[in-house]
Formats: C-alpha cells, sequence, structure tokens
C-alpha cells in the first residue's frame, strides 16, 4: 500500500514548477501503478498550450475557473470545480486560468516525474514500465 500526504511532496523532487503551473506528482512511474497521478496548480492570468502527444490526461478540477480551448477547432470548454475532461484523443489545447486552478490530473502510460515539456507542450515517448523498471532498480535476469 501505497500512502502520501501532499505535505511531504512539498519543496522535494516530486514537486515541479515551471513559469503558469506548479504539480505534486502524488504517484510516479516507480510507484507501480500504471498511472501516475499529480495535484495541479495553474497560476492565474496564464494560458498554457499543452500536446500530450504520447500520454492520455484526465483532469478534476478542485478548485478555481479557466477554460480550456482545442486546438485547431477552437472548441472552448469552461472549467470550474466538479468538472473532468479527458483528452482521449491526444488533444491539443490550450489552459487557460482566469483564477488560480487547483486540478488533480492523470497521466497514461505514467511519467516519471523528470520529464519537461517540448516546444509543443509534450512529454517525450517513454517505455512506462521500462521507466518503472529503472527507478526501482529492478532486474529481469
Amino acid at each position: 500500500m501505497i500512502v502520501r500526504h501532499l505535505s511531504e511532496i512539498i519543496n522535494t523532487a516530486r514537486d515541479v514548477a515551471a513559469e503558469n503551473w506548479s504539480s505534486r506528482r502524488l504517484l510516479l512511474a516507480d510507484d507501480g501503478m500504471g498511472f501516475s497521478m499529480h495535484e495541479t496548480i495553474i497560476h492565474a492570468g496564464t494560458e498554457t498550450p499543452i500536446w500530450y502527444k504520447n500520454h492520455l490526461e484526465a483532469v478534476y478540477c478542485i478548485d478555481g475557473e479557466g477554460e480550456i480551448e482545442l486546438v485547431p477547432s477552437g472548441e472552448r470548454h469552461r472549467i470550474y470545480p466538479g468538472m473532468l475532461y479527458a483528452l482521449n484523443e491526444h488533444d491539443q489545447h490550450l489552459l487557460r486560468a482566469s483564477t488560480r486552478l487547483r486540478l488533480v490530473c492523470v497521466f497514461n502510460p505514467p511519467i516519471t516525474g523528470r520529464e519537461v515539456h517540448d516546444k509543443d507542450g509534450a512529454y517525450p515517448a517513454a517505455s512506462s514500465q521500462a521507466n518503472a523498471t529503472e527507478m526501482r532498480g529492478d532486474q529481469n535476469d
């Protein structure tokens, strides 16, 4: 059983920040769950281009308001507490925060926690099983 509290993650390697957001990685590939789960804070007044070409993501809003716009269609959806959106087709999108957004995000395959967004807003493709094995130090002899 894995038991963690957000307070144990803040100011550690699992607490990752960029210009528009911060992400507290609650579960990562090395936890062996087959998905990763994060609490993500999107800063008020920001717009972030994202395109997870190699991952599926589901996002549940806990607090705040904003908008997701699909690119290139321009289809928009309001984000508010209790709303979930799932990027089930590797959807390219713009994430806008009217106020500070507090989101719970789930990724499949799970991320390792070391990824960096590329120029398209994507994380690189990786074998989640290989990453989990590498991070645990498992041997497959």
